[in-house]
């Protein structure tokens, strides 16, 4: 596969990736581009970004949640019909699994797309020391990969000083950022806030594209992403014959976590998604078999999904009716008896899960985890494994123990419940490491079990 490419890292998490990444995309789309766009790691938030700004697919490319086969075929899937390919990197390049490990890291990924890494240095306070950097990422692998570097939140004077010294050590300097606090982009509990969210956003890419413009070199950018190898893409797994569907997934400001991913491993298996809002919408879809409420930001809008009755009955009766359902972390909380706001004030909500969900002041059992089914159930066979992955400030009165969770340092704890034809429960479930449970849940939502 001829796929131009590149992948941006950094020393650190706070360096700038996002930023600097949706400022590249702006402009490569300004220009003409065509592109496709990844973000390394579980995350949800920077592919909302990515997608907003060049209006084209962005996917995931996680090396807990697929092994190496997976991902190239995966990335293939997302990149095809694109001129050429933007990868954001997560945390620090080489940060992996443990503390002292490289698995499943940026660097990994890099490694498995056989990518050209852009290092992007936060430069703040520093001149040369910004070299020593560079230089330490550059030798700590000798297959780093790296082959570009951006200096973030250096000056115009500086930058010109360390150029020659860049290309001295084989490195292509592709320009500088300067600090601009009108130019970043705003947080919330739960990182990056959602596009929609971010006032003005349209005018501060552009800004960031108009700026980058004048700061970044993108001939030299473009020859490094037209300088990856072919990729060998291995062929997508046979897909089971399966009955068609219709599941209805809930899609709007208080749940838009969502992985590009599950999303069309759920059409390959047979299944008509209609997306449907659970703050205006009264009823589910016409014709929904099967239920998917995904992760989000409920708890930002716990009065106006209280307020919305007709949506809450509606869901209940459904399940209550055996309707097959997956609700993942926010789709979770929304189906308790209440959910507390930000401000600790509860709101009815589906009274599917008898019991309460409130806000913490910590965040709770973040990270990857393996979810091992405890017992069979509707989509799970006893002893049936799925990758997944856990964020959340908020907890529940009855968090379920029907699986195991267990973290890549051996920690464990239960976990899920399934009730009927409900798998309901705080992670985010990954289809593509296992398909087995998604095609029982199609399957159930045709009646064929």
């Amino acid at each position: 596969m001829h796929s131009p490419r590149v992948l941006f890292a950094a020393p650190s998490s706070g360096s700038g990736k996002t930023t600097i990444v949706c400022g590249i995309l702006r402009a490569l789309k300004n220009r003409g581009k065509a592109v496709s766009a990844f973000k390394c790691g579980p995350d949800y938030i920077d592919p909302l970004f990515h997608e907003r700004v060049v209006g084209v697919k962005s996917g995931t490319l996680d090396l807990f949640f697929s092994d190496e086969n997976t991902l190239r075929r995966l990335y293939a899937q997302n990149a095809d019909g694109a001129d050429s390919a933007v990868i954001e990197g997560v945390m620090g390049y080489y940060d992996g699994l443990s503390a002292a490990s490289d698995e499943a890291s940026t660097y990994a990924v890099a490694k498995a797309l056989s990518a050209p890494v852009v290092l992007i240095v936060d430069s703040r306070g520093q001149s040369l020391s910004a070299l020593a950097t560079l230089r330490g990422f550059l030798d700590y692998r000798p297959d780093s990969g790296i082959k570009g570097v951006i200096f973030n939140r250096m000056s115009e004077h500086v930058y010109r000083a360390l150029k020659p010294q860049v290309e001295a050590i084989g490195v292509v300097p592709l320009g500088f950022v300067p600090k601009s606090d009108a130019l970043t982009l705003e947080s919330r509990h739960l990182g990056l806030v959602t596009p929609n969210e971010v006032k003005d956003l349209s005018e501060k890419l552009d800004a960031l594209a108009a700026l980058f413009e004048t700061t970044l070199d993108f001939d030299a950018l473009e020859a490094l992403m037209q300088s990856a190898p072919e990729l060998t893409v291995p062929d997508a797994p046979v897909v089971p014959d399966m009955p068609k569907t219709v599941i209805a997934v809930a899609k709007d400001k208080a749940f838009c976590f969502l992985y590009r991913d599950n999303l069309a491993l759920l059409k390959r298996y047979g299944a008509e998604l209609k997306y449907f809002s659970t703050l205006s919408d009264t009823a589910l879809p016409a014709g929904t078999q099967g239920l998917y409420l995904p992760g989000g930001y409920p708890e930002l809008f716990a009065e106006q999904l209280s307020q919305n009755t007709a949506m809450r009955t509606a869901i209940r009766t459904a399940i209550e009716a055996g309707m097959p359902t997956l609700a993942e972390c926010g789709g979770f909380l929304y189906l308790h008896d209440t959910l507390s706001d930000m401000d600790g004030k509860p709101y009815p909500m589906c009274g599917v899960i008898r019991a309460d969900a409130f806000r913490t002041q910590k965040l709770g059992r973040f990270g990857y985890i393996t979810l091992c089914a405890n017992a069979d159930s509707a989509f799970f066979q006893a002893g049936e494994a799925i990758k997944a992955h856990e964020f959340h400030y908020f907890e529940s009165g009855e968090p379920g123990a029907a699986f195991a969770a267990v973290k890549p340092n051996g920690k464990e704890w239960t976990c899920m419940h399934t009730q009927g034809n409900l798998l309901a429960g705080f992670p985010h479930l990954f289809f593509e490491s296992n398909p087995k449970p998604v095609e029982r849940f199609l399957r159930a939502a045709a009646k064929e079990v």
